[in-house]
């Protein structure tokens, strides 16, 4: 099967001319292509995509790009998750481009290398059914609530082994530190905790009425509400002294000697601009902009940046230790 897709690739690459770019992307494809294809028309290149499945979870572009980095098949790389972006960057994959389309997003999203930008982000936030907990009184407020008796066996995560939920997870043993996280690891196990396949997975255990709450990310959230379920989102963490809700940004970089360069570079220049980031958040997957100045999400529950408390982490650190938490999380979610 590995072979077929390799070829079918390849193949479609051949019929697309061979002189255009080829952008590899971990966004969902229903919010991404209808902008690629826009943004190609428009500069009027010819553009190859290659999306990243919903199994995948953004792994299998990444280990492309590293298999490939002798013979780069790619010239972008559009990821949901910052920190492969910058495990990307810090293996060589990225080459320096700074794109001043990028020049009025916060300087702590974007690369001093300028092998990477980070734009147009989702939260980790607690997705609730409102039929099972009608009280907002009652609802939980913190990740730590997952470990709390008084859940037990009634809330859900994803598997932290690919998507945004390894992300956080490593982000987390930063911020907690080894003991803590560790313990907070034992207390999931310990609290019957249902550990789901993915963040979609969760949402809809949630969105069914299996669960009164589980973590996810805000896009999933708000998909489910959009066609009408009754559910509600919590930024978690937000008490005094708490450690935040995590902000995770989509990223984009250049892949180093990648094809039409000149062709990709004009490309990342509409990926990471102002535009991208008012479509994306009035998509269904409601991207909460980076950019004082756009408009966010028309969902209130979808907070702006700037109005709730948001988790410090170190994105070199979670990148340089991504692969590692990986393999420990694989030993410790096998199934």
């Amino acid at each position: 099967m590995k072979a077929l897709a390799a070829w079918l690739f390849l193949a479609v690459a051949a019929c697309s001319g061979g002189d255009g770019p080829t952008v590899y992307v971990a966004l969902d494809e229903q919010f991404s292509r209808p902008l690629l294809d826009r943004y190609a028309k428009e500069l009027g290149i010819d553009l190859v995509q290659r999306h990243d499945t919903e199994a995948s979870k953004t792994v299998g572009l990444v280990s492309a790009l590293l298999e490939e980095k002798g013979n780069p098949r790619a010239s972008v790389f559009w990821c949901n998750e910052l920190a492969q972006v910058v495990r990307l960057a810090q293996q060589g994959i990225l080459a320096p481009y700074e794109s001043p389309a990028a020049a009025d997003l916060p300087a702590q999203w974007r690369d001093p290398q300028h092998r990477w930008v980070g734009f147009a982000a989702r939260a980790r936030v607690l997705i609730v059914n409102t039929e099972l907990l009608p009280d907002p009184a009652t609802w939980p407020k913190s990740c730590m609530d997952l470990v709390d008796p008084k859940w037990k066996g009634k809330c859900a995560v994803a598997r932290p082994l690919t998507g945004t939920t390894l992300t956080h997870f490593t982000a987390l043993r930063q911020v907690l530190g080894d003991d803590a996280f560790g313990k907070f690891v034992d207390g999931l196990f310990a609290n019957d905790v249902q550990f789901l396949q993915s963040n979609g997975a969760t949402m809809r255990a949630v969105r069914d009425g299996k669960l009164p709450w589980a973590l996810t990310d805000t896009d999933d959230y708000h998909v489910a509400m959009q066609k009408g379920h009754k559910v509600a989102c919590v930024f978690p963490d937000q008490q005094d002294g708490g450690i935040g809700t995590m902000l995770i940004p989509n990223a984009v970089g250049l892949v180093a000697n990648g094809p039409a360069q000149d062709a990709a570079k004009k490309l990342i220049d509409r990926i990471v601009s102002a535009e991208t980031e008012a479509l994306l958040a009035a998509a269904d997957g409601a991207q909460i902009p980076l950019r004082a100045g756009v408009p966010g999400p028309k969902d209130a529950a979808v907070k702006k940046v700037g109005e709730f408390r948001a988790m410090a982490w170190d994105v070199t650190k979670t990148a340089e230790n991504l692969a590692r938490c990986s393999a420990e999380f694989g030993q410790r979610w096998a199934k």
